[in-house]
């Protein structure tokens, strides 16, 4: 069951997965035939296999430097709802502020991903209807 607790519990371990040298963690976070959605209207990456070569790219290695905070907006077992704050450091100084809209299997791996990034220079366009 997802609540509060074990979804801060999942999201620690996403962050030490990230820091962490390989991809040997991600079974423990995802399931192997999870998708992966960096954007709303983007295609996601379907299966285990597919993240571990999608964070493989990413991310600059596990000396990147960088600082993560959340809060956790919504849980409404099998879902989540979770507000990010990330800044990178050098070389590529960025931040991001996201919302992860999570799925999670029963044995509380995340079986559907999805990422609302946004930055200070690509921040959501305006709707006027």
């Amino acid at each position: 069951m997802i609540d509060e607790s074990s979804m801060r519990a999942w999201v620690e371990a996403y962050e030490r997965a990230w820091r962490t040298a390989g991809t040997d963690h991600l079974s423990e976070l995802f399931t192997t035939d999870a998708t992966y959605q960096m954007a709303p209207f983007q295609e996601p990456h379907r299966g285990l296999d597919a993240i571990r070569v999608l964070w493989s790219a990413e991310r600059a290695g596990p000396d990147e430097e960088f600082e993560m905070d959340f809060d956790i907006v919504a849980v409404d077992d099998p879902r989540a709802v979770v507000r990010v704050e990330v800044r990178y450091g050098r070389p590529h100084p960025q931040r991001f502020r996201d919302l992860w809209v999570l799925e999670f299997a029963p044995d509380g791996r995340c079986r559907a991903f999805e990422e609302w990034p946004f930055t200070p220079e690509r921040p959501a366009p305006h709707h006027v209807p």
